[in-house]
């Protein structure tokens, strides 16, 4: 007795997406490519910052009771970036990785499992973040929500989220 039931649930297939195979990479594995490629950043920026008078006018801001202004703090985040963009392009456009995700072998993929573009990875996955950490307080609060959102189900960072990427062993 095999009736039309109005109230059973369909019946229908649910088909994976491409690249839905590839397992995220896990946190602590990212966290280890985070601090490879902060710390390549922090030995090249630093000096730089240092011979460009940045950590001068914060000390003297300091010294008088105020911050520095938001655009010499805008500025060098630019600087930053660009620097940054600079050291990592070259593994972000052959493999998409950036130096410290090479060393955990992980990589950055969209949601269809291919290596994104390196305009992408740069201008959705990179700047945005940068730009946002340099608002004070609330940059940096928004840059630790974005980390933190790592222990979603998908592990997927609030970058990878606004840049449709994720990262996944580099098999």
């Amino acid at each position: 007795m095999d009736e039309q039931n109005p109230y059973k649930s369909p019946a229908s297939q649910v088909m994976a997406l491409p690249g839905d195979d590839m397992t995220a990479a896990g946190r602590w594995v990212r966290l280890g490519a985070a601090l490879i490629d902060g710390i390549i950043a922090m030995v090249v920026t630093l000096p730089l910052m240092y011979v460009g008078g940045y950590f001068t006018e914060v000390f003297a801001a300091a010294q008088q009771g105020r911050q520095v202004g938001f655009g010499l703090v805008l500025v060098w985040t630019l600087i930053v970036f660009v620097i940054i963009a600079a050291i990592q392009a070259y593994p972000l456009h052959a493999t998409g990785q950036t130096w410290g995700k090479r060393v955990v072998k992980v990589k950055i993929v969209d949601l269809a499992g291919n290596k994104p573009p390196l305009l992408r990875l740069l201008a959705l996955r990179m700047l945005p973040i940068s730009l946002v950490s340099a608002i004070p307080f609330i940059g940096g609060l928004l840059t630790v929500v974005d980390a933190l959102l790592i222990f979603r189900n998908d592990r997927r960072c609030g970058h990878d989220l606004i840049a449709g990427t994720r990262v996944v062993p580099a098999g």
